[in-house]
C-alpha cells in the first residue's frame, strides 16, 4: 500500500470503525468541548495528567469520519506524553494540515500522523481534522469550549471559504 490516498483512506476506515480511548473518563483533571459548525462535528474531550504526563485520555461524540479517526489517533499519540509534548505536537498538526509544515522536509513529532498530510488538499475537511486538537489544546489550558471558528480561540486558523 504505497499509495498515499489508499494508506490514508484505509486508516480513516479503520479508525473510524474502530476508534480508539472512545468513551469516558472518570474523574479527569481537565475536559473541554469542541465543534465544527461547517461540517456539524462535536467533540468532548477528557484527560488525566500525572504531573505534567498525560496518563489517561479518552473522547466521544457525533462527528464525521476524518475527525473521529483524526481524534483517534491523537489520543493514542498523546497518551504518555508530557503537556509541552503535547503542544508541540498539536502546533505540528494544525501546521501540517494547513500546508505550512512538509512533513517530507521538515523535522516534527508526527509520525504515523502524517497520514493526514493530505488533508490540506481537501479545504473544507481541515477544520475536522484539526477540531480534536483544538480541543486537546483548550483542554490542556482549562478552557471549557471551543470553536474551529471562535475567533479567541489561539487555534484559530481561517482556511479560505472552509
Amino acid at each position: 500500500m504505497s499509495d498515499p490516498k489508499s494508506l490514508y483512506q484505509e486508516v480513516i476506515l479503520d479508525h473510524n470503525r474502530k476508534p480508539r480511548n472512545y468513551g469516558t473518563l472518570e474523574h479527569a483533571s481537565h475536559h473541554a468541548k469542541g465543534h465544527n459548525p461547517l461540517c456539524g462535528d462535536h467533540l468532548s474531550l477528557a484527560l488525566n495528567l500525572d504531573g505534567e504526563r498525560i496518563a489517561a485520555i479518552a473522547f466521544e461524540g457525533e462527528s464525521c469520519a476524518i475527525c473521529k479517526a483524526s481524534a483517534s489517533m491523537m489520543t493514542a499519540n498523546v497518551k504518555g506524553k508530557t503537556t509541552q509534548e503535547a503542544e508541540t505536537m498539536v502546533q505540528e498538526f494544525r501546521d501540517m494540515a494547513t500546508g505550512q509544515l512538509d512533513t517530507a522536509r521538515q523535522e516534527h513529532h508526527l509520525g504515523r500522523l502524517t497520514v493526514f498530510a493530505g488533508v490540506r488538499d481537501l479545504p473544507t475537511r481541515v477544520k475536522c481534522a484539526i477540531l480534536p486538537w483544538h480541543t486537546l489544546h483548550a483542554a490542556l489550558h482549562s478552557v471549557e469550549d471551543t470553536s474551529t471558528e471562535s475567533e479567541n480561540d489561539p487555534m484559530h486558523a481561517p482556511i479560505g471559504d472552509a
